[in-house]
């Protein structure tokens, strides 16, 4: 009973701060009840209770809530905007660092229309360099921006298809609007390099971003057939590498496919290959490699020349055979086993055959010793028995 006293006693100072007590030319009004504020125009204010601060203002006009809205921290302005007829923000909206004293950084500063921003926003560091420029259109997406860190250094750059971030912004010599490649370094928010990027009529060309040592991290390079994608561990290993083709669709829209992955070991070497080849479905993969650590191939997955079947073998780590078979590709049969399948030792001597049906089922099993003569074959049956196979 005492504690639920004293939790009621800590919470009485809060509610009292966050009654309002609001006026409009002198008079008393409640937001909250529309017959107080009926036919009225003017700037209404809002205060933390009777003869405090300031926290709110808000223009009403005959009776309704449109125009400027302002709202206030300790009594300094911390962001101010306009509503239209709908209630929804319309025309230019600041929002402030509300930091007591004469001055009053702008944080940020954008235009809205019923609600979405559109044209130039922009945004400001603490100490009043600019942090972000960023140009929006018509619909609220982002077609541009630019971000700098608080030494005003650039941090970021995406390119629209025309300069758009002036007078913020050089995204026209940046994004090479002006005749040429552009190439723009980029730095870290403590001021290091953290790569550099090219721009060529607000297409990306090339970029590369580096880790903290100065070593390069990830580089992408784009033409208009295709382009290239790298990453690398921070001693410079390369870890990946991606390939693909722009091949244009039915609205004329260029699509990015994939034709090359390659994985790296920590030591560099190439553990992991896929290749596709494009088709009218997209692409198609034509082969799957992995590798022993001491470059010997381990697995291999390949399209064969009859359609609809898949090669996959393996291999020990001396190069050797390890199996060999046919696989049904694609759809409900992807796993299906075909033909003949052959299992082989380190030397790379046949030691199994497994013959399979239209089915997928092994019909017929042959076992060889290390001479390579038969030991056994069998012809095997639904119900999992076996005979010998007559010859």
């Amino acid at each position: 009973m005492r504690l639920t006293f004293i939790a009621a006693l800590a919470a009485l100072p809060f509610a009292a701060a966050a009654i309002q007590v609001c006026e409009l030319d002198g008079q008393h009004v409640n937001p909250a009840n529309g017959h107080t504020t009926a036919g009225k125009t003017g700037l209404m204010r809002c205060r933390d209770g009777e003869g405090g601060p300031v926290v709110r203002e808000q223009e009403l006009r005959n009776g309704a809530f449109i125009g400027i809205v302002r709202y206030y921290k300790d009594g300094v302005l911390q962001r101010e905007y306009s509503v239209n007829e709908r209630g929804n923000r319309d025309g230019i909206a600041r929002e402030f660092a509300a930091t007591p004293g004469p001055n009053n950084p702008l944080l940020r500063e954008e235009t809205l229309r019923n609600s979405t921003t559109v044209g130039l926003a922009r945004s400001w560091h603490a100490n009043g360099a600019l942090r972000r420029a960023s140009f929006h259109g018509d619909d609220g997406r982002e077609q541009a921006v630019a971000e700098f860190n608080a030494q005003g250094q650039l941090f970021e750059l995406r390119c629209g298809p025309a300069p758009q971030l002036a007078p913020a912004a050089d995204d026209a010599a940046w994004c090479g609007h002006r005749g040429g490649p552009a190439t723009v370094p980029l730095y870290a928010t403590n001021g290091k390099p953290r790569g550099s990027i090219v721009y060529e009529r607000g297409e990306l060309r090339r970029s590369e971003m580096l880790w903290e040592n100065g070593t390069p991290r990830e580089q992408i390079e784009i033409t208009r057939e295709g382009g290239s994608e790298r990453s690398f561990a921070a001693d410079g290993t390369k870890r990946r590498e991606q390939k693909w083709v722009s091949v244009a669709t039915q609205d004329g829209r260029p699509r990015r496919i994939t034709v090359l992955d390659q994985e790296f070991h920590t030591s560099g070497t190439l553990v992991r290959e896929r290749r596709w080849l494009p088709d009218d479905r997209g692409a198609s993969l034509t082969s799957e490699k992995r590798w022993y650590l001491n470059g010997q191939l381990r697995e291999l997955i390949e399209a064969t020349t009859v359609q609809g079947q898949r090669r996959e073998a393996s291999f020990h780590d001396n190069g050797q055979p390890a199996s060999d078979g046919l696989w049904l590709a694609g759809g409900r049969s992807d796993h299906q086993p075909s033909g003949v399948h052959k299992r082989f030792d380190d030397a790379g001597r046949l030691k199994l055959e497994r013959h399979h049906d239209a089915q997928g089922r092994v019909t017929r099993e042959r076992e060889f010793d290390a001479g390579g003569q038969l030991l056994r074959d069998d012809e095997l049956f639904e119900d999992g028995s076996r005979k010998a196979y007559k010859r």
